[in-house]
């Protein structure tokens, strides 16, 4: 069980902060069930209530330094995502940003970015959903990065281009 004040990463959320660990005085929750009171790292306005004993929505600790940068030397060779059904597409993004998973993020990315490059040589414009997921992967993602190696969210992305020796051409 996380305690007050711990940092973890909870669903599509990303990274949160742990600010209770209480049974909740609202007609929403179940008598004497322990919930966390999570708030946002990054939308610090935004406060999650979730059951401590739920295993509905993945919650985890945060990466370590090293597991951060085993992450980013394996960014070259993770995969892109393979979505089967075209009408599935959106649950399978969804399902990766949910079980708060760095690689399989990665690969979100990388089959987003490709999906652009793809239309955009078909004279099309990305989709919407495309162009929402990729943000929300690229918070999730460089928010966990930036947090864990002590950079700001923003600088992440720049951050793993230098790491893996690209430059800003070479980021898509």
């Amino acid at each position: 069980m996380y305690q007050k004040g711990d940092i973890v990463i909870y669903g599509a959320h990303g990274i949160c902060r742990v600010e209770e660990v209480a049974p909740l005085k609202m007609r929403i929750a179940t008598e004497h069930r322990l919930y966390y009171t999570l708030r946002a790292y990054y939308q610090q306005e935004l406060v999650i209530y979730a059951p401590v004993d739920g295993a509905a929505i993945v919650i985890r600790p945060p990466l370590t330094k090293a597991e951060a940068e085993a992450v980013i030397a394996d960014l070259p060779g993770i995969e892109p995502l393979t979505v089967q059904d075209e009408k599935k597409r959106e649950a399978d993004y969804r399902a990766v940003l949910h079980g708060c998973d760095c690689r399989a993020i990665a690969a979100l990315l990388k089959t987003l970015r490709a999906r652009r490059v793809q239309r955009a040589k078909q004279g099309r414009h990305p989709t919407g959903l495309d162009e929402r997921y990729t943000h929300l992967a690229e918070e999730q993602l460089y928010g966990e990065l930036g947090y864990v190696l002590g950079i700001p969210r923003a600088e992440a992305p720049a951050y793993v281009r230098r790491q893996l020796g690209l430059d800003e051409a070479d980021a898509s």
